[in-house]
């Protein structure tokens, strides 16, 4: 059996919080490395017609650019078949378009496009909204992570309040046995503090590593060596108080 492709999910505490400026970050170090790199948002949702110049602004144009490829129907298509133009959770988009997303259905591209890459290649699935989002009718973003059972790293914004959304959902992923890789923060323009400020408070309450990045800014070299190689038996996300 041949092994399988390096894979990780990209999830989000919350909505419009950097998690695709982290993630086209990440995949451009990855590749000064000389590693190939997939990079997938399979949903997607406030996207404007292909035609319309903001498309070019999409999050799914973004991760296109950042691996190095042409902005084209294959392309976006390879990379986010699943596209609503309301600015909604994807179940509420889908549904105003007459449209409809099953779980099952998310999953099974995701595990065809991780089963499909070469064995040195790094896959790097970015989710939609906050943890918590939901993605159909019944399902949420945490559920669509539990099907893939992907290792996470999870992005923060620096806004007031992001501490308090980190912890919840590194909880939220540790009561259902998820693995936590990381922890981004991602400077959230306008915040009253610095992405290191707030960092440096959530590390007092994870074991897992945090670093932050600036909105366009350069992907730390430790986050990149993170996804690469995790240590073998990475802890669950500990929350709470540490002494």
């Amino acid at each position: 059996m041949s092994a399988r492709a390096r894979a990780v999910f990209v999830a989000g505490a919350g909505t419009e919080i950097g998690k695709t400026y982290v993630t086209a970050a990440l995949t451009r170090a990855l590749r000064r490395q000389g590693l190939a790199v997939s990079t997938l948002k399979p949903l997607a949702s406030g996207v404007p017609s292909l035609d319309d110049p903001a498309f070019r602004e999409s999050d799914t144009a973004i991760l296109l650019q950042a691996q190095g490829l042409p902005v084209t129907p294959e392309t976006i298509a390879a990379c986010t078949p699943w596209r609503f133009s309301a600015p909604l959770a994807p179940d509420l988009a889908a549904a105003r378009e007459g449209r409809s997303l099953h779980l099952t259905d998310l999953v099974g591209w995701c595990e065809a496009r991780i089963a499909a890459a070469d064995s040195e290649t790094v896959v790097l699935i970015e989710g939609v909204g906050g943890l918590m989002s939901p993605i159909t009718e019944e399902a949420t973003g945490l559920d669509w992570l539990k099907a893939l059972a992907l290792p996470t790293l999870l992005v923060s914004g620096s806004y007031l309040g992001a501490i308090s959304h980190v912890l919840t959902a590194a909880e939220a992923l540790r009561f259902h046995g998820q693995t936590l890789l990381g922890l981004v923060v991602c400077e959230s323009l306008g915040a009253p503090t610095s992405p290191e400020s707030v960092a440096q408070s959530i590390r007092r309450h994870m074991a897992v590593p945090v670093m932050c990045i600036a909105r366009d800014g350069e992907c730390p070299e430790a986050l990149a060596r993170l996804v690469q190689a995790p240590p073998a038996g990475t802890p669950e996300p500990e929350v709470g108080n540490r002494r």
